[in-house]
């Protein structure tokens, strides 16, 4: 079969139940949803059909959101118990991530022995991320201000669900959260900030040695961030059907009917993540001349990951993999990738300076602009002390809401429609760490899109 053949069979079948729905929907022609449901599958088995001729791993994860969103639709009741093959996937990516920056950040530092090097990227970091979650938070406090999306919502009735506690941190707390008091328990629990610190302090000791104690341990790094790379690609594999449970748990429990509730939030939402890729993000891009098409192309698979499981984390691995390919030094993308996990949640930042907002329209309450700046302020400050706690930016905005005497109720309804938001706001997190290593690799003049990275060598 030539592939414009699966093309023209895909794109028919796909119209085909395109048509019959909107008939359907608009009662122009009333038509059987056993019809309907049969249609749609014969659609996804046409885009199968591309999948195969593709054979491509992010097509197939693309491809497995659509049949997951099917199963979900369909068949809600099994839907809701794929998600322990998502939550395989997961852990599968969480056993990776600790030992790939533990091993990339050492070798990185202490095989080059330029510990200049990790103060200038240390300070340049911070500085790139603080200036674009700065931008950020205010996008997305206009954004909300225009919508009004809060402004004229009652308070529901029978309101049951809780948002996850978390004490109050104070300044002192957020500072010593960054640093490690057991590499184990960090580990454990997924502090990645800590793990880093640890990493580079580990670094920057093994270079201080002599070089006969320094080499075996070098290569051990070396060899077990490679071996890692290799874990990932393995993990991979099972990524469409991890990522294909997720959406479908996702439909499953909440149904495609949850699209159309607090729209308005929605819209503004992804119209505020989708201003800030186009204002702010793609403009750095071309200023400091990033090849455009192959950035999008690396990045199709780690954000196609993150939206689906809403984890930022199980993007990691592949993410730092295709920068790399990209022409990033693997001790750049080992160094900024994972400090942004931390300190460069553009699309999280964005979504808290909007949600605190809402909650206070939704409440009713007139918060001045200087109000508002200084809740949106706090917010980010806060939000870097909270790795590892469930909904964490949840966690973060009750705390924050009840600081400034504002009530918990409007939080129960962003928590309705928080999973959809949550893919978003971390698909632009993902988005904006990848970009990052690109900003410091070409502000240290190290970036060469024509390198051929150690990953490559070895396939």
């Amino acid at each position: 079969m030539k592939f414009k053949n699966v093309g023209f069979i895909t794109i028919l079948t796909i119209s085909i139940a395109a048509l019959l729905t909107f008939l359907d929907n608009y009662q122009i022609l009333p038509i059987p949803e056993t019809n309907l449901i049969f249609a749609r599958w014969i659609a996804i088995g046409g885009i199968c059909l591309y999948g195969i001729k593709k054979n491509s791993l992010t097509t197939w994860i693309l491809i497995s959101m659509v049949i997951g969103a099917e199963i979900g639709n369909d068949f809600p009741s099994i839907a809701v118990n794929l998600q322990v093959l998502s939550k395989i996937f997961l852990k599968m990516i969480k056993t990776i991530v600790a030992p790939l920056i533990f091993a990339t950040l050492v070798f990185g530092i202490a095989g080059h022995s330029d510990l200049k090097q990790v103060g200038r990227m240390g300070w340049k970091s911070i500085l790139y991320f603080e200036v674009v979650t700065t931008i950020a938070l205010f996008i997305g406090l206009i954004a909300i201000n225009i919508s009004k999306a809060g402004v004229g919502i009652k308070v529901p009735a029978g309101i049951h669900e809780e948002v996850p506690t978390v004490a109050a941190q104070t300044l002192n707390d957020i500072i010593l959260h960054v640093f490690p008091e057991n590499i184990a328990k960090s580990i454990a629990e997924g502090q990645v900030l800590q793990i880093v610190i640890f990493s580079i302090i580990f670094g920057i000791a093994l270079a201080m040695v002599r070089e006969d104690k320094r080499l075996p341990v070098l290569k051990f790094a070396e060899s077990l961030s490679e071996v890692m790379f290799k874990f990932t690609n393995v993990v991979m594999f099972f990524a469409p059907i991890g990522v294909g449970a997720a959406i479908a748990y996702t439909v499953g429990h909440m149904g495609l009917g949850i699209l159309f509730n607090l729209l308005q939030l929605l819209i503004t939402l992804y119209v505020a993540l989708i201003a800030f890729l186009l204002l702010v993000l793609l403009p750095i891009a071309l200023i400091i001349k990033v090849p455009i098409m192959k950035f999008l192309k690396a990045i199709a698979e780690p954000v196609s990951i993150a939206f689906a499981t809403t984890s930022s984390e199980a993007a990691l691995p592949r993410a730092m993999e295709e920068m790399e390919r990209l022409g990033v030094p693997r001790k750049i993308v080992a160094f900024v990738m994972p400090t942004g996990y931390s300190f460069n949640l553009d699309g999280t930042t964005l979504y808290l300076s909007l949600a605190s907002i809402f909650v206070a329209q939704a409440a009713g309450i007139n918060l001045s602009l200087g109000e508002q700046l200084l809740m949106v302020f706090t917010l980010m400050l806060t939000s870097k002390g909270v790795a590892g706690v469930p909904r964490a930016s949840l966690v973060i905005l009750s705390g924050t809401a009840a600081s400034f005497g504002l009530p918990v109720w409007p939080i129960f309804i962003i928590m309705g429609i928080d999973e959809l938001m949550d893919m978003a706001r971390t698909s632009v997190n993902v988005i904006g760490n990848c970009l990052a290593t690109i900003v410091i690799a070409k502000w240290e003049g190290e970036f060469n899109e024509n390198r051929k990275s150690d990953i490559l060598e070895l396939e």
